[in-house]
Formats: structure tokens, sequence, C-alpha cells
């Protein structure tokens, strides 16, 4: 790239930028700050549009706007009735945006539109999911503010970066740029500046790879309109704490907080790997893989693992964690698309699902395509809920269409071709809490605080499990492909 404000390059696709201006009162600066953005340089062959939201400016913006809009065609112009702040600004500009990237421009004239090439380029190269511009890192200028606003800014920072695990020198800049699928499914709660520390904690929880660019800074006094003031300081810190309790990453959450359920009771996940591992052999085809949360546990030592997904996003949350392993491959697939399974035909030793079948119309075409990937002999490792009389409110919530019974998962196991070698109870213990809470008490979901306390006691529940004679609230399944009787009964 050239000296700043100027591409040297055009982008292969067509693409647009979707420029997002939440805009509050700024009859003074907005004529010459739209002008500014319109005239921001772009690769050549990028389209952009400018989704501008007026939060019920009460000063004549509106009409500035709208003059502005009825001669360019690439404004779209929305308005609030009622002042809600700007994190609701940005909330409504996202709704509309059509780019394939988001940028958020604030009116002000702080921030410079000519720096858009240093902000669009790891974007552009592939490099990130979000670009965050730094005040702090060595930019063209930077406009000398009080001390104090200084400290307040980089003490939120730090904050923001001890509760997130992630180092940013500026979380509360305005420039940042995200593409706009992943920004789509990110829900957004905050209405005032409360945004920026939100956006920054889900996209850390998200993986998302974020990087940081300098950028000049011509900041204003609160004479000049400055708008943030203590008040909005101390709401940030709540929002760091907030949003550091809770995980609201995804905007449409069917199927995903079990997912993420999954993250918060690592010793239960490593009970249920002790079982799977050792059946497991040197190549692993693992559907419908989520977060990759028995991935990382199970790769090791594996020469190949292939972890599949239906999920745009959860592919994408895939990518990023293993983006460095060798080992581990990552593409798509539809569970109950047997087609899907074809480009890995007969390329694996082993096939594992964990919780895929009991959401699926026909779990039979799951079992149909896992055993298109497998040699002769292969194994098949389930992990699936038990006891269909336990089915209510939280397996719903889940995405849940059924919990097995032993004999359910034998016959379509032999129905589609293998031989069942073994099936574990677990978790024994655990199934009058189950009632209790889907069939009795009608709840939604598990809290963080009885997952915790679950997992902490994972050691007794395990002795339990040799001890209590009823059935497990899930089952671990080992079965072998019969496309040939030869091979060992076990892949060490």
């Amino acid at each position: 790239m050239s000296p700043l404000g100027r591409f040297d390059y055009t982008v292969d696709l067509p693409l647009k930028l979707s420029i997002l201006i939440p805009v509050y009162n700024e009859r003074t600066v907005v004529r010459r700050s739209l002008e500014q953005v319109l005239r921001a340089p772009l690769p050549e062959g990028m389209e952009r549009e400018l989704v501008i939201v007026d939060d019920c400016s009460r000063d004549g913006t509106w009409d500035i706007l709208q003059e502005i809009a009825a001669s360019n065609p690439c404004i779209r112009l929305f308005r609030h009735q009622v002042n809600q702040g700007k994190g609701a600004a940005v909330r409504t500009a996202i709704g509309h945006a059509e780019g394939d990237f988001c940028l958020i421009q604030d009116a002000d004239l702080e921030y410079d539109p000519h720096e858009y090439p240093v902000l669009l380029k790891p974007l552009l190269e592939g490099r990130a999911d979000a670009v965050f511009g730094s005040r702090y890192l060595a930019g063209e200028s930077r406009r000398v503010l009080p001390f104090w606003h200084t400290v307040i800014n980089q003490t939120l920072t730090l904050i923001s970066n001890i509760f997130s695990n992630i180092h940013v020198t500026d979380m509360e800049t305005c420039y940042k740029v995200f593409r706009t699928d992943l920004l789509k499914s990110i829900p957004i709660r905050s209405n005032r500046f409360g945004f920026e520390p939100e956006i920054t904690m889900k996209c850390a929880k998200r993986r998302l790879r974020i990087y940081e660019v300098p950028i000049s800074y011509h900041g204003r006094t609160y004479e000049e309109g400055k708008k943030i003031g203590w008040k909005d300081g101390l709401q940030a810190l709540g929002v760091i704490l907030r949003f550091w309790l809770i995980d609201d990453l995804y905007a449409d959450t069917r199927g995903r907080e079990a997912i993420i359920n999954l993250t918060r009771t690592p010793a239960y996940i490593e009970w249920l790997c002790s079982l799977l591992r050792r059946e497991l052999g040197d190549s692993v085809f693992e559907l419908s893989a989520g977060l990759g949360t028995f991935t990382a546990r199970l790769m090791g030592r594996r020469l190949r693992y292939v972890a599949v997904d239906p999920d745009p996003l959860h592919l994408h949350a895939l990518q990023n964690r293993f983006l460095r392993t060798p080992n581990v491959e990552i593409g798509a697939c539809r569970p109950d698309a047997p087609e899907d399974f074809e480009s890995w035909a007969g390329q694996f030793d082993s096939a594992l699902a964990v919780n895929v079948l009991e959401g699926l119309e026909k779990p039979e075409a799951a079992l149909q395509g896992m055993g298109r990937v497998l040699r002769p002999g292969g194994r098949l490792l389930l992990v699936a809920p038990q006891g269909p009389w336990l089915y209510g409110s939280v397996d719903r919530a889940m995405g849940q269409l059924r919990r097995f019974r032993k004999k359910d998962i034998s016959r379509m196991l032999e129905q589609c071709g293998f031989q069942l070698l073994w099936i574990r109870d677990i978790n024994k213990a655990g199934v009058f809490g189950w009632w209790l809470a889907s069939r009795l008490f009608h709840r939604r979901r598990l809290s963080k605080l009885t997952l915790k306390l679950f997992d902490k006691t994972v050691w007794l529940w395990r002795l339990a499990d040799r001890l209590l004679p009823w059935h497990g609230l899930t089952m671990v399944v080992a079965a072998k492909w019969k496309g040939s009787d030869s091979g060992p009964d076990r892949l060490d």
C-alpha cells in the first residue's frame, strides 16, 4: 500500500463497505464530516454505503441529513423517535448494513476517513475478522488532550484486557471495522457508550482475529461538543464485568447455548474423552464439532483429525482455533446429508459424533454418512442423551428432538451397517436433577453455578456410576463398521 490515504491495489471481487454513522446533535460538523466520508479513498472496485442513524437530534441535524441524503444515493438514512444512545444507533445501523465489511464512523470529525485504507488492509488480506484503530500506536498525528481523559481511557482498556484476556491498546476507539456476517451474529445490548467494551469482550470470547492499526486522532473538548463523560466510564466498567460473567455471544442461540455450556465443564469433558480416546485411531472424523471443545482434547497424537460442521459461524471459530495445528483440518458438512460425506469416503479409522443425533430429524442419515467415511472395521464413537422419559424443557431449549433408549441406538446402528461393540452409562447421579429441572420445574437452561458445582464434583459422580443400578443421563457408544470383518477389535 502506498502512503496513507491511498490504495495501490484493487479487490478481486465486487465488495461493499458499510459505513455506520450514529449521529446526535451534530449540525455544526455533520455536513463537513459526511463530505469527508463520501470522498474517503477505497480500493478500486469497492462500493460504499453510508448507513446513518439520527438518534433523535433536536438541533436541526435531521434536516441537514435529509438534504444531504437526497443528493447522494449511497446514503441510507434512519431516525430514532426517542434518543437512546450511541450503542442503540449502531445496533440499528448494523441491522440495515448490506456491505461485506462494517466500519463505525462517528460524525464529529475526531477520526479521519482518509485512514480507511489502513483499517481495511488486514481484512482485505484475509488476516483479520476485526480491526481496531488505535490512537495510542504510532500514528500520523494526535491532538494532545487532557491528561485525566487519557488516564481513564487507558485504565478502562487495561481492565478490559484483564477480563477478556486479549491485549489491545485502545478499547474505547471509535474506529472498529468488522466482517459484516460476524458483526450481525453478535447481539448488541448496550445502548450508550458501553457498546465499545461490550463488542470488545464478545469479540475476545468468540476468538475473532483482532488486529490493531495506528490512526490519527483529533479529539474535541467538551466545549466543542464532546459528549462522553465520567458516568460513561463507570458504565463501561459495569459492561466489562457484565459480559465477562455472561456468555451472550450469538444473536441466534439455537443449538449454541449447549455448546457454550460444555466449555464450562472441563472435568466432565475429560471424563467423556477418557472413554473416547482409547478407541480412536490415527485418523479421526468428527461430525458437528461446534467450537472444537472435544477436538482440542482428542486431536493430540493423531496423524489426521478432520472436524466438520454445518454452521458457518462454528466453522469460522474452528478455523481460527486450529489455524496453526497442522494435523487438524476443517470442513463444511451437513450431518443429515449423506452426499456431503463423499469427499472423505473411506479415509478414516474413526468417526465421532458428540451430542449430534438427538438434534436431527433423520439420525440414520448421519450414521450412514459416518459409515461412508470409515475404512472397513473402523470405529464409530457416539455420545447421546439417554432416557425418553427425561425429555423436557431443557432438551427443547437446547434444540434436541429426542432422548434415546439403548435399543433405539442398537437398532439404528444395525440398520446402518454397524456392529455394536459396547454402550457405557454416564452420569447416573444426574438423572434426578435433570428430571427436576426439565420435567418438574420446566427450566430452559442450567445455571452457571449448577454447571460449575457439577463439574467440581465429577469425581464423585464417576464413583457413583459404579454403584448406582439405573441407566445414566448420557450414554457413550462404540460400534464397528461392517464393511469388512477384518481388523482388530480395538484401534490403539
